[in-house]
């Protein structure tokens, strides 16, 4: 049987949308101000350390998110803070995997003269300690402290894996006592 001229034409429109790229996923980055507003509204944070003795160590604590930074406080002999003393370097993580954010930054013990009085307010604003109902406080006794000032950090929505993948650079650190200025946005890929 004869082959048409509309076969042939079929077939080379085929032909042609085979060679053609496949479009590519449309880019749904994600805003700055979505991602601070779930790290202040955040009510756990996973602190993630390690050591060279015992290896990772994860754990949640609350904290707050003040002027860039977040600031939360473990007992003195934990093993965060013991992991702390030996290496600054941490990775904080949100509970949702779902709409992650994860930050990678050095966390740092701050005395209470340096820390802004704003770190307390929103502490005491946000958690009320459960047996009291009375206002959080981030010091109990001898705990110090931290100020974890992010380097890298990433976040996406799972519904939207991986087109809102977005990688966030933070400026130059500051001394905790200045509000460290926003990150750059960029989009990342998988695998990143």
């Amino acid at each position: 049987m004869a082959e048409t001229e509309t076969d042939a034409e079929t077939a080379d429109a085929e032909t042609e949308a085979l060679a053609e790229p496949a479009p590519q996923p449309v880019r749904i980055p994600m805003a700055w101000p979505e991602v601070r507003t779930r790290l202040a509204g955040a009510r756990n944070y996973w602190i993630c350390t390690a050591s060279p003795d015992t290896g990772p160590h994860a754990m949640p604590v609350w904290g707050v998110w003040v002027g860039g930074r977040l600031w939360f406080s473990t007992g003195a002999r934990t093993r965060k803070a013991r992991n702390l003393a030996v290496d600054c370097r941490v990775s904080v993580h949100l509970e949702s995997a779902a709409e992650l954010v994860s930050l990678q930054g050095t966390a740092e013990p701050v005395p209470s003269a340096d820390r802004p009085p704003e770190v307390d307010a929103a502490y005491a604003a946000k958690y009320a300690m459960p047996r009291t109902g009375d206002p959080g406080t981030i010091v109990i006794g001898d705990s110090p402290v931290f100020a974890v000032t992010p380097h890298l950090g990433f976040s996406w929505f799972e519904g939207a894996f991986p087109e809102s993948m977005t990688r966030w650079r933070f400026p130059e650190a500051a001394h905790v006592t200045h509000e460290l200025g926003e990150p750059t946005g960029e989009v990342a890929s998988y695998p990143a």
